[in-house]
C-alpha cells in the first residue's frame, strides 16, 4: 500500500509539472502568435531584416572640362566579373543559371581576361569545393572595359555575371596630366591625389545614395520588395582655363624636344597676362594619370620646384632702376668684370668676363650683361630699396595659383655678393610661375595680375554657376611709363644685332623676351660643361600689347658642341606653340614681312556639296580628311569665318561617316574626330597615332569606342635661323 501511494505520488507531481511546462509552452506560443516578438524583437522586422539587402549607389564625381568644353576627366564605368558556382541556384535545367562546365568557362574567359586558364580553374573548382554561392577572379576580373564586358556576353557562359563599378578616367592621356592631376579609389570614394582632382575635390565629391529591398535566398528581388531608394547626389563640374588646341599644340612640340634632345627636363606653360588665365602647362617627364607605373616625375615642375632662374631675372632689375627713376640706357659702363671691393669675388659676364669693352646699359641689357645688372643694383639703385621691389613682384611670396604643392622661391639676400647676383638670377631662387606672375606687370601698363587655372564650378543638375573665377590684379609694382620702357628693351633683345633671344623672332609678330641660363647646383657645387644648364625664355608677344606670355625651360638638353646651343630647343617650343597659338587666338600680326603667313579664312561649310566644298579647301592649301562617303558635309573642325594656316588639316563629316585611317595622325587631330563624331576615344603613349581599334571603312554612330595607340616621332631637328651659336647667358662661374 506504501509503495501504491509512493507511486500515485510520484506520478502526480510528474503530471503536474509536464503539464505545467506544457501550459508555460503553449503559453509562450500563444504569446508570440499575438504579439509578434521574442524579447521584445519582433518577429516581423526581424525576418524582414533578413530577407533584406541594402547597397550604396555611387554618385556620380564631377567632371572636369576644358575652355573650350572638352571632357578631361570622368567617371567611367567598369565591370567586376562574377561567377555563380552554387547548382542550386539553376531552376531550370534546360536554362543553367550556375557554372555547369568550369573547365570550358576557364578556357573561354581566359584570354579575354588577359590571365592563365589553369589560374581561372582552380579559382572556381575552389568555390565548388567550398559549396559558395560565388567567386570573383582577383585584379584579372576588376575594371573591365564595356567592350570586354560585351565580348565576353557573347560567350554565353552559364553563371557569368557583371557588376558595373567607377574609375576616373582621363580620355586624353597625358594632356595636361600635372595640372588635371588624377583620382583614385581611396575606402571606396574616389578621391583626389595630384592637381586640381586634389585641389578640387570637395566641390567635385559628391554624396552616394542608398538602395534596399526584400530578397529570396536566391538573391532575386520579391514581388512585393518594399524598395526604399535614397538617390544619390552628383559632385559638381569644374572648369578649367586649359585650352584644348594650345595645350595639346604644347604636348606635341615638348615630345618631338624630349625625343630629340633628351634632356633632363622641361616646363613650359602659355598664359594670357591681362587675365592671368593659363592657357597650357606641361612638363616632362610627365605621366598618363590611367597608368601610374614607373611615374618618372610626380612635380608639377612649373609650381612646385623653385631654382636659380638665371638672367630671365634682369628683366626686373632694370624694371626696379626704371621705375626708381636712375636709370639712363645711354649711360655706359665698362663690361666684362665688376668688383664692389676687395673682400667681395667679382662678377664676370657670361662671355668668361672677357666683355665688349665700353658699352651703354640698354645695350648691357640686350646682350644679358652681368656687370650691367650687379652696377644697377650697388650704384644705381640701391641694395634695400632692391630688395623692396623683389618684395613688390611678390618673390617672397607663393603666387596663390589653385594648385596643390606650390612652393615660393628663396630670397637669399644676407651678404653683398648675394645682393649683386640676385640681380642677375643667382643665389635667390623662383619658380617658373612666380616669374611669369610678376612678368604680367610688365605685359599689363605695370598692374600684376594673379594666375589661375579654375574658370568656374557648376552644379551639373541645374547648371547653376557656384563659383565663378574673375581676373584679380595683386599689385601694381611699376608704372605704364616703366613696363612700356621695359617692353622695348625687352624687344631688343630678339630684334637688336646683340640681343641674345634672336633665335625666338616670329615671322609675323614682334616678340618681347628675355633669355636664361641658370647654373645648377648639385652635390655641394655646381656643374659645369657643355649643355649643363637649364635654358630658359620668358617672351611675349605682340610686343606692344602682349596677349599671350610664355615661359619655357629645357633642363640639361642633349646638344652637340660648336653645332647648337642649349637654347635651340627652348626655341623651337615656343616659336612652334607661340606662333600658332596667336593665329588660333585671331590675334592681329603685327608685322610686316616677306616671311608674313596670310591665314586662311573658312567659308561656311556644313549643307555644302561635298566634293565641291573639298576641292575649295584643297586649293586654298589645307590637309583635307574627309569622313565617309555622304555628298553632304554634316560637321566640320572648323566653322566659318575661322582662320586656319596652310598645311593645317581640318576634317570634314559627311551624312554617311566611315572610319577614315588615322595613322600618323596628332592627338590633337583624334580629338578632334573625337569630338565632332561623338566618339569615346582612349589613348594610349603620345605622338602620333601608330594603330586604331577601329578600322578604315568601318560605318561609325554616336558613342562608338575608338581606341588608339601612339608613339613619338622621328627625331626633328630645328632649322635655326642664321648660324649664331653665341651662349646666351651667364657664364658658368658666377656664385657666390
Amino acid at each position: 500500500m506504501k509503495t501504491n501511494k509512493r507511486t500515485y505520488l510520484m506520478s502526480s507531481i510528474m503530471i503536474v509539472l509536464f503539464a505545467t511546462i506544457f501550459l508555460l509552452i503553449v503559453g509562450r506560443f500563444l504569446y508570440i502568435q499575438a504579439t509578434g516578438e521574442i524579447d521584445n524583437v519582433s518577429l516581423e522586422k526581424w525576418a524582414e531584416e533578413k530577407r533584406t539587402t541594402s547597397y550604396t549607389l555611387d554618385s556620380q564625381r564631377g567632371k572636369i572640362y576644358g575652355r573650350n568644353g572638352m571632357t578631361l576627366a570622368y567617371d567611367r564605368p567598369v565591370y567586376r566579373i562574377q561567377a555563380i558556382v552554387r547548382d542550386s541556384y539553376t531552376t531550370n535545367p534546360e536554362d543553367p543559371r550556375h557554372v555547369k562546365n568550369p573547365e570550358k568557362t576557364a578556357e573561354k574567359l581566359a584570354p579575354l581576361l588577359d590571365t592563365d586558364k589553369n589560374y581561372i580553374l582552380r579559382r572556381l573548382t575552389k568555390a565548388i569545393e567550398q559549396e559558395r554561392f560565388q567567386v570573383e577572379f582577383g585584379n584579372a576580373g576588376k575594371e573591365l572595359s564595356q567592350q570586354t564586358k560585351e565580348r565576353i556576353e557573347k560567350l554565353e557562359l552559364p553563371g557569368i555575371r557583371f557588376k558595373e563599378e567607377s574609375i576616373r578616367y582621363y580620355p586624353n592621356g597625358m594632356f595636361a596630366a600635372h595640372v588635371i592631376g588624377f583620382a583614385q579609389k581611396q575606402d571606396g570614394l574616389i578621391t583626389g591625389k595630384m592637381g586640381i582632382e586634389q585641389a578640387m575635390n570637395k566641390k567635385l565629391s559628391g554624396k552616394d545614395g542608398h538602395i534596399s529591398y526584400e530578397q529570396d535566398q536566391y538573391g532575386d528581388k520579391l514581388l512585393d520588395p518594399n524598395e526604399i531608394i535614397e538617390k544619390p547626389e552628383n559632385g559638381n563640374d569644374v572648369y578649367v582655363t586649359i585650352d584644348q588646341k594650345i595645350q595639346t599644340l604644347l604636348e606635341d612640340v615638348m615630345t618631338q624636344v624630349e625625343t630629340e634632345y633628351s634632356p633632363e627636363g622641361i616646363t613650359a606653360a602659355v598664359m594670357d597676362p591681362k587675365t592671368g588665365e593659363i592657357l597650357a602647362m606641361s612638363n616632362r617627364p610627365s605621366y598618363n594619370p590611367n597608368k601610374l607605373e614607373d611615374v618618372e616625375n610626380w612635380n608639377n615642375d612649373i609650381i612646385s620646384t623653385p631654382f636659380e632662374p638665371g638672367s630671365t631675372m634682369k628683366m626686373f632689375t632694370w624694371a626696379a632702376a626704371i621705375e626708381e627713376g636712375v636709370y639712363n640706357g645711354n649711360e655706359q659702363f665698362q663690361s666684362g668684370t665688376y668688383k664692389i671691393n676687395d673682400r667681395v669675388r667679382g662678377v664676370n659676364d657670361h662671355n668668361w668676363g672677357k666683355g665688349w669693352g665700353t658699352i651703354t646699359f640698354d645695350e648691357g641689357f640686350a646682350r644679358s650683361s652681368n656687370v650691367a645688372a650687379s652696377r644697377l643694383v650697388w650704384e644705381k639703385i640701391g641694395t634695400e630699396a632692391y630688395l623692396n621691389y623683389l618684395k613688390a613682384f611678390d618673390f617672397d611670396e607663393k603666387t596663390g595659383i589653385e594648385l596643390p604643392r606650390e612652393r615660393k622661391g628663396t630670397l637669399v639676400y644676407n651678404y653683398p655678393r648675394d645682393k649683386i647676383t640676385t640681380a642677375f638670377g643667382q643665389a635667390t631662387s623662383l619658380t617658373p610661375i612666380q616669374q611669369m606672375k610678376a612678368a604680367t606687370a610688365i605685359a599689363n601698363d605695370g598692374k600684376m595680375v594673379k594666375p589661375y587655372v579654375i574658370s568656374k564650378v557648376v552644379n551639373p543638375a541645374t547648371g547653376d554657376v557656384i563659383k565663378e573665377k574673375k581676373p584679380e590684379v595683386v599689385g601694381e609694382p611699376i608704372s605704364k611709363e616703366t613696363s612700356d620702357h621695359v617692353l622695348n628693351l625687352l624687344g631688343s633683345v630678339v630684334s637688336s644685332e646683340h640681343g641674345t633671344g634672336k633665335k625666338y623672332k616670329l615671322a609675323d609678330y614682334s616678340v618681347a623676351g628675355k633669355t636664361g641660363t641658370a647654373q645648377i647646383y648639385e652635390d655641394g657645387s655646381y656643374l659645369t660643361g657643355y649643355g649643363n644648364y637649364i635654358y630658359s625664355f620668358l617672351g611675349m608677344a605682340p610686343k606692344e600689347d602682349p596677349r599671350l606670355m610664355m615661359y619655357v625651360s629645357v633642363k640639361q638638353p642633349d646638344v652637340e658642341i660648336g653645332e647648337e646651343s642649349g637654347s635651340t630647343p627652348v626655341a623651337f617650343i615656343f616659336k612652334n606653340v607661340m606662333q600658332k597659338s596667336l593665329h588660333y587666338l585671331d590675334i592681329e600680326p603685327d608685322k610686316d614681312t616677306s616671311e608674313q603667313v596670310n591665314p586662311i579664312e573658312l567659308p561656311k561649310l556644313t549643307g555644302k556639296n561635298t566634293s565641291s566644298i573639298k576641292q575649295t579647301l584643297k586649293e586654298k592649301g589645307l590637309n583635307v580628311t574627309l569622313i565617309g562617303s555622304g555628298d553632304t558635309i554634316k560637321a566640320a573642325s572648323a566653322v566659318k569665318g575661322e582662320e586656319l594656316l596652310e598645311g593645317d588639316r581640318i576634317i570634314l563629316v559627311t551624312n554617311k561617316p566611315v572610319m577614315p585611317d588615322i595613322t600618323g595622325w596628332s592627338m590633337r587631330d583624334v580629338l578632334q574626330l573625337a569630338n565632332l563624331l561623338d566618339l569615346k576615344v582612349e589613348t594610349m603613349g603620345n605622338g602620333y597615332v601608330i594603330k586604331q581599334s577601329v578600322t578604315k571603312g568601318t560605318p561609325l554612330k554616336k558613342n562608338d569606342y575608338l581606341g588608339v595607340e601612339l608613339e613619338p616621332p622621328e627625331p626633328m631637328r630645328e632649322q635655326t635661323e642664321g648660324n649664331d651659336h653665341t651662349e646666351t647667358d651667364d657664364g658658368s662661374d658666377e656664385q657666390a
